[in-house]
C-alpha cells in the first residue's frame, strides 16, 4: 500500500483526496501556488510546497515542479485530482519515468482518449455506439460541409482536442457552415493549439448520460452505474444525479455494458467516465444512445455515484495503484435511493453570472448530506482559479426527497459579500419540469430568465433588515410616544434605494417580519437569517444574500399625531406626489426625498386624506421637520 501522496491540485479536489488519504493512514503532501498559501488544502495537509505564482501556467501546470515537490518531500504516488494536469499523458509518464506512482490510468490509455475523433473510431471498433458523425483526415472546408450536409442539419462542429465547452459550434442550416467552422477552428487554436475538428448530427433532445467505470491492473473492469448531468449552462455541468431518472433496467444495462466495453478497449485503470449522449424526445433507449467521450480521470461529480453505491472512489484509486485488485466484483454493486448535486459557484447570475471573487466574511451550509469545499470562512475566492464554493449533496431514498432536501439546503446556503448561484440552482431545481424529469441538456437555455433571480430584495427581506438593524438594546421603550403608539423607524439604503420603516407597524403585522428569534426570522414559505456588522446589515432568503446601509436609526419622537410625515434625515425634497385635500391610500407614495445621496420614499401611513402639506419640490429640510399630515378616514 502507498505509504505517502501529493495531491498536484488545489481547492474542493485536494481536500476531498486528502480527507480519504488520512483515513487510510496516508501521508499527505500539498502544492500550492502564491493566492494559495494560505488555502485549505494547505492547512489540511502533513505537509505542503509552494510551486510558484498565482496563475496556473506558472505554478499547476508545471509538471517538472510538482514531481520536484514529491521527490523533495519523499511522496511516493502523485494524485492528479481533477482539471489542471489529470488527463495529461506527457505528465503522468513523466511521473512514472521519475520513479513515482501515477494514482490514475495508463498514459497510453489517456492518449487513446484524448482526442475525440480517434476515441470515437476505437470505439465503433470495438462495437461500442457512436453518434453519426464525420471524424475523416480530410479536414478541407469543402469535405467538411459535404459531410455536414450529408448528415443533415442541424450539426455540431467540434474541435478534437476541445474540452469545457470550447472549440464546439452548433449549425442550423446549410448557410450558417461556414462561418461557424471559421469561428470554431479560431477558438481551438487559442484554447488547445490544435483546429482539427470533426462533425457530429445534433441531438434535438439530449440527454447528458455518464457512467462511472473502474479497471485495475489484473484486468477487471465494472461500473458502478450512470449519472444524468443534462442540466447544464454554456456546457458546463450546473447539477448531476445518480441513478438518471426515467433510466429502465434494460436500457442501463445496455449502457453500462457498453461503457465496460469501451474501458476494456483502452485497458484501462483506476477511475474513469464514459459519458454518453442519448435522443430523449422517446424517453431514454438504448438504440438511441452514443458515446461522446471519455473522461480518464475522476469527475468533478463522483460523490453522487459514491452516495448510491456506498463506494469511496478514491480509496479504489489508491488501492488500484498500489496494486491490489477491484474492492468489489461487479455483481457487489447496487444501487441504494437517489443523490443529487449542486454546484455552487462564486458568481452572480442577475449580472449575466459574472465571477463573483473576494474574501468570504460570511460562510455557512445548509444541512446537506454532505458538503465538498476547498474554502471556508474567512478565506478567499481567487480569480485566478475555478470559482466554485462548494458542491452540495443530498442522498435520499427517493429522487423528490432528495431533490427537496436539495433545495433546503441551498435556500439556507449564507455567503458574503461574494455573491453565489445559490438562488438560480433553487429555482432550477424546483422548477416543474425539472421536478418531472422533463430534461435536457437545453434545459436552462430555454426557461431562461425565469430562472435567475432579480436581486432585488422584498418587503419582508426590507423588514428583517431593520429588525436586525435596529435591535433591542434601547428596551422596551423604544419608540415610546404619548398618546399614540410607539414609533421605531430606522433608515436602511439598499442598491441606491432608500427607505424609512417603522418597526412598531411591521410587528404588529405577523407576515410582515413573522416569528422572530435574534438573528432568524422565519415565514409559512421562507427562512429569513441576517446578522449585523456596525452599520451594514447582511440578509439571507432562499439562497440569497442582500446588503443593507443603517443610515440612521431613531425613535420618532417630535408629534404627538400617528399622521404625522417627518423628514427621517435633513435633505431635498425632490418630488411631491400629492396635494393638499387629496386622498391616500395606506402605503401611496407621498414625495421623495434626497438625502445621503440617495432617493427615500415616504409613504402614507394608512388611508386617510392629506390635512396639511408643508414640504415644496425644491425645499431643504431638517430632520423630523413636519412634512406633511394624514387624517384618517373617517368610518
Amino acid at each position: 500500500m502507498i505509504k505517502s501522496i501529493l495531491i498536484a491540485n488545489r481547492g474542493e479536489i485536494a481536500c476531498r483526496v486528502i480527507r480519504t488519504a488520512r483515513a487510510m493512514g496516508i501521508r499527505t503532501v500539498a502544492v500550492y501556488s502564491d493566492a494559495d498559501a494560505k488555502s485549505l488544502h494547505v492547512r489540511m495537509a502533513d505537509e505542503a510546497v509552494h510551486i510558484g505564482p498565482s496563475p496556473a501556467a506558472e505554478s499547476y501546470l508545471i509538471g517538472d515542479r510538482i514531481i520536484a515537490a514529491a521527490k523533495e518531500t519523499g511522496a511516493e504516488a502523485i494524485h492528479p485530482g481533477y482539471g489542471f494536469l489529470s488527463e495529461n499523458a506527457a505528465f503522468a509518464q513523466a511521473v512514472l519515468d521519475a520513479g513515482l506512482v501515477w494514482v490514475g490510468p495508463k498514459p497510453a490509455s489517456i492518449n487513446a482518449m484524448g482526442l475525440k475523433d480517434a476515441a470515437k473510431a476505437l470505439m465503433a471498433e470495438a462495437g461500442v455506439p457512436v453518434t453519426p458523425g464525420y471524424m475523416g483526415d480530410d479536414q478541407s472546408d469543402e469535405r467538411l460541409k459535404s459531410e455536414a450536409d450529408a448528415i443533415g442539419y442541424p450539426v455540431l462542429i467540434k474541435a478534437v482536442a476541445g474540452g469545457g465547452g470550447k472549440g464546439m459550434r452548433k449549425v442550423d442550416a446549410e448557410g450558417e457552415f461556414m462561418a461557424a467552422l471559421e469561428s470554431c477552428r479560431r477558438e481551438a487554436r487559442a484554447s488547445f493549439g490544435n483546429d482539427v475538428v470533426l462533425i457530429e448530427k445534433f441531438i434535438l433532445s439530449p440527454r447528458h448520460i455518464e457512467v462511472q467505470v473502474f479497471g485495475d491492473s489484473h484486468g477487471n473492469v465494472v461500473h458502478l452505474f450512470e449519472r444524468d448531468c443534462s442540466l447544464q449552462r454554456r456546457h458546463q455541468k450546473v447539477i448531476e444525479e445518480a441513478p438518471a431518472p426515467g433510466m429502465d433496467s434494460e436500457t442501463r444495462e445496455a449502457i453500462c455494458a457498453a461503457a465496460v466495453k469501451a474501458a476494456q478497449a483502452v485497458n484501462y485503470e483506476g477511475a474513469g467516465t464514459i459519458e454518453f449522449i442519448a435522443d430523449a424526445s422517446e424517453g431514454l433507449r438504448a438504440d438511441r444512445t452514443w458515446f461522446m467521450e471519455m473522461n480518464t480521470r475522476l469527475q468533478v461529480e463522483h460523490p453522487v455515484t459514491e452516495e448510491i453505491t456506498g463506494v469511496d472512489l478514491v480509496e479504489w484509486q489508491i488501492r488500484v495503484a498500489s496494486g491490489e485488485i477491484i474492492p468489489k466484483g461487479q455483481d457487489e454493486l447496487s444501487i441504494n435511493g437517489h443523490a443529487i448535486e449542486a454546484r455552487l459557484y462564486a458568481e452572480d447570475p442577475a449580472s449575466g453570472f459574472l465571477p463573483s471573487t473576494g474574501r468570504l466574511d460570511h460562510l455557512s451550509f445548509g444541512l446537506a448530506t454532505r458538503i465538498e469545499t476547498g474554502v471556508e470562512e474567512g478565506g478567499q475566492v481567487s480569480p485566478f482559479y475555478d470559482p466554485m464554493i462548494a458542491k452540495v449533496v443530498c442522498h435520499a431514498e427517493d429522487r423528490d426527497t432528495a431533490i427537496d432536501d436539495l433545495v433546503a439546503s441551498l435556500a439556507d446556503t449564507e455567503v458574503w459579500p461574494v455573491r453565489t448561484n445559490a438562488g438560480f440552482l433553487v429555482r432550477a431545481l424546483d422548477a416543474e419540469d425539472f421536478r418531472d424529469a422533463k430534461l435536457d441538456t437545453g434545459f436552462i437555455a430555454r426557461h431562461g430568465d425565469e430562472l435567475v433571480p432579480d436581486g432585488e430584495a422584498d418587503d419582508m427581506v426590507w423588514n428583517v433588515a431593520a429588525r436586525i438593524a435596529y435591535g433591542d438594546a434601547d428596551g422596551d421603550l423604544a419608540g415610546f410616544r404619548l398618546n399614540a403608539p410607539a414609533r421605531r423607524n430606522v433608515w436602511l439604503s439598499h442598491r441606491g434605494e432608500g427607505r424609512v420603516l417603522d418597526l412598531a407597524a411591521a410587528e404588529a403585522d405577523s407576515t410582515a417580519v413573522g416569528d422572530v428569534t435574534p438573528d432568524f426570522f422565519s415565514t409559512d414559505d421562507t427562512l429569513v437569517t441576517g446578522y449585523a456588522h456596525g452599520d451594514h446589515v447582511v440578509v439571507f432568503a432562499d439562497g440569497m444574500g442582500y446588503g443593507f446601509d443603517t443610515v440612521m436609526r431613531g425613535s420618532g419622537h417630535g408629534s404627538a399625531h400617528d399622521g404625522d410625515i417627518l423628514a427621517p434625515m435633513p435633505g431635498k425634497v425632490l418630488a411631491l406626489d400629492v396635494a393638499e385635500g387629496d386622498e391616500v391610500k395606506e402605503g401611496q407614495r407621498l414625495m421623495v426625498l434626497e438625502a445621503m445621496k440617495m432617493e427615500h420614499a415616504l409613504t402614507a401611513p394608512f388611508d386617510g386624506k392629506v390635512a396639511d402639506l408643508a414640504a415644496k419640490v425644491g425645499g431643504q429640510v431638517e430632520v423630523e421637520a413636519l412634512l406633511a399630515r394624514i387624517e384618517p378616514k373617517e368610518e
